[in-house]
This record gives structure tokens, sequence and C-alpha cells, in this order.
């Protein structure tokens, strides 16, 4: 007997999808081996609708906003419903630097984008960023403020995930997915495990990250002419640094920065970790940390916040983030009878976490995924050939 949704992924989105539509009385079942041990394992918890806001992203942006005004109460209901789970979900505001003249003429031009798509954000002194973060290096160009971003951590969250979807009776079964399961009429009616094993579903939400391509593109055997789902890996390597050991150590906000054009930013958590990244590199998911990335990090990191000098050096992450064409999430109808896609979240999965499940539920709730998510429509892909590299 099958159960009415499998979900394909457990990171931060197939999770959170998989409670919500727990929530609407669905049977669900999640498949994945190692459960959010990919990009959410790496990801650094920046909520951050405003300085992730991109020039020719105006429909990511609206939807990070309104992702980002639905955190507070997502991060509450999921903290309540974890037994008072803390999720280190905070207002921690964000500041971003430039390092020379040339960052200060890219902050400028993102500041009058940002300004002129209505987002709160502000041009404020040198002097004036030295007094929010007085840690800041002494080469520092220009500085904007923007005061309502969060933050959250996101392996906190993923474990109040788990802790509810086990109190809800969601089985999680630690397998990989070989394959999707056609019915005779050529619909998605479940999946096969790395073990043989079927899994039979009324419904497949494939949650899968940048593996999703691979899952989809395998069905073209089958179904020729099949429409892709063009996810791509894109690695990042981070670092986190432990600066409970450093009373002088008091960096309090995220502090993103261009330092020669390289982006780079620092998050301080709650109990002295702070998160270092920034890199994206068009690699292949091998998990390797190298050399040279740790080494541009830190470069980029000291050059902001000399301080973490001192600080010890306690993990080395990297994992790829799923990439899109058009750098937006594709969420609802893969336009396969059975299909649903949760993916291509790129760098903004954490942040859209609640207003993907949501979309989701009302998808399986209502039949149709809300109008304000039709940007994120998997069926814009409709005319791409399936084929070329995993």
């Amino acid at each position: 007997m099958g159960v009415d949704v499998a979900v394909v992924g457990c990171g931060i989105i197939g999770a959170a999808a998989a409670w919500r539509l727990s929530q609407l009385g669905l049977a669900v079942t999640v498949l994945d081996p190692a459960p959010g041990d990919g990009a959410t394992f790496a990801a650094a918890g920046m909520l951050a609708d405003v300085t992730e806001a991109e020039f020719g992203e105006d429909h990511l942006t609206a939807l990070n906003v309104a992702s980002a005004r639905a955190w507070p109460d997502f991060a509450a209901e999921l903290s309540e419903a974890a037994g008072g789970a803390d999720l280190a979900f905070r207002r921690s505001g964000t500041l971003t630097v430039a390092y020379d003249s040339g960052d200060r003429q890219h902050l400028h031009r993102l500041l009058d984008l940002r300004r002129g798509l209505g987002l709160p954000v502000e041009e404020i002194t040198v002097d004036d960023a030295r007094g929010l973060e007085p840690l800041l290096g002494p080469r520092i160009a220009g500085a904007t403020w923007t005061p309502d971003e969060h933050q959250v951590d996101p392996r906190r969250v993923h474990a109040a995930l788990l802790a509810v979807l086990a109190d809800r009776g969601v089985a999680i079964v630690r397998r990989r997915v070989a394959e999707l399961r056609l019915t005779p009429s050529g619909t998605v009616g479940g999946v096969i495990d790395d073990h043989g094993e079927r899994h039979t579903a009324g419904s497949v939400l494939l949650a899968a990250g940048w593996a999703s391509r691979r899952l989809v593109r395998d069905l073209a055997r089958a179904l020729p002419g099949l429409s892709a789902v063009p996810t791509r890996p894109v690695k990042g390597q981070v670092l986190r640094l432990d600066g409970s050991g450093e009373p002088g150590f008091t960096l309090s906000r995220v502090v993103r920065g261009f330092v020669q054009a390289r982006p780079v930013y620092l998050v301080p958590r709650t109990g002295g970790e702070v998160v270092v990244g920034a890199t994206s590199e068009e690699q292949p998911d091998d998990r390797r940390v190298t050399a040279g990335a740790t080494f541009a990090v830190l470069r980029d990191a000291r050059a902001l916040v000399p301080g973490i000098d001192e600080l010890p050096l306690t993990e080395l992450t990297a994992r790829a983030r799923p990439g899109s064409p058009d750098n937006l999430p594709l969420i609802g109808d893969s336009g396969i009878p059975g299909l649903v896609l949760a993916t291509g979240h790129y760098r903004n999965g954490i942040l859209l976490a609640p207003i993907t499940a949501s979309a989701l539920a009302a998808r399986y709730g209502a039949g149709t995924v809300p109008e304000w998510a039709a940007a994120a429509d998997p069926r814009r892909f409709a005319a791409t050939v399936t084929g070329g590299p995993p």
C-alpha cells in the first residue's frame, strides 16, 4: 500500500514541504540517504531578502521578500511544534561594506537598485559603520545598512523539522532514490530506491537539489521528448570559526562586503561561532575543500574584519547548491502527471523554505500553486531539450 506523496530529498526544502503536507492530513514518506547533509548543512542562514537583490532578478527578489516576511511566524510555529527548539532565529541586520573605490561604486549601484525596488536599505558613513561594528578593518571605502534582515541556524531548523516529522508519523527512508517509477499510463506513481525497493505514491515531490535533473532526465528513456529540469551543481566552500574564547571579539551583525569585486560574508552566531564564505564555483558536488578557496575566503574576510585571525578554525565544508538557468527556483507541477518539483533554489534555499512549503501546500490542498509563485513555475522550461551532462 502506498502513500499520498513521496518526497525525494530531505534538505530544508523537502523537510519543510513534508511538514506542511502532513498538516493537510496527507500520508507522506520522505527518501534521502543523508537528510540535511547537502546544501542545508553548509548554508550560513542569512535571510537576506534585501542584500541578495541583484540586477535582472526582480521576480526572485519578490519571492525572497515575501518569504522573509513569512519567516517569523514559520520559526515560531516550528519552534513550538518541536518542543521549544531554539532555531537561533534573530534580527541582526546586515552591514555591507566596500573595500576600495571600485567596490564602493558597485555598492552604490546596488544601493540604487534596491532603493528603486522599495527595499529598506540606507547608505551610512564609514564612521557610522565602525560604530555598528568596531571590529571593521582600517581600509573601508563605503557602507550600507539593512536593519531588518534576520538570520537563522539552518542545522537547528533542520533538526527541528526532523523532530516534527517524526512526531507526525512521517517516515524517513534513508536510501537514495535510483529512479522515478512510471505507471503503465505514463504517470509518475512512486520511486525505486537504490536497494531496488518500490515506494508507491499518488504523487512524487522532487526536492533533490541539483540531483533532481538526473532523476527526471532518466525518465526520457520511457518518455521521449520530455522537458528538462535544468538544475546544476554550484559548489560553495564555507568556513566556521570559534569566537567564544576571544572576549575581545564582539561581532554581532552580519557583515557582507566586496573586496576588489569579490563577495564575502561573515555571519556571527549566538554562542560565538562565525560562519565565513562566499565562493560560488560551477563545479561538481565533490565535497572537497580546496586550499585556494580557503585562502581566498580568509584573505577577503580578514580584509574586512582582521580580528578573525585569532579565532580557531573549526570546520571546512564544501557542498553544491542547486542552480537554475535564471536563478529562480522550480516550484509546482513539472508538466509530467504525478511529478511536482521543489528545487533549483540556488543561494536562497533557507530563505525560501517557508514560502516554498506554503506554495506546495496550496498545490496539494487547493490543486494549484498560488499566483504569487507563478514566476517559479517549472513549466517555463518546457521548450528545453532533455540531455547534456548530468
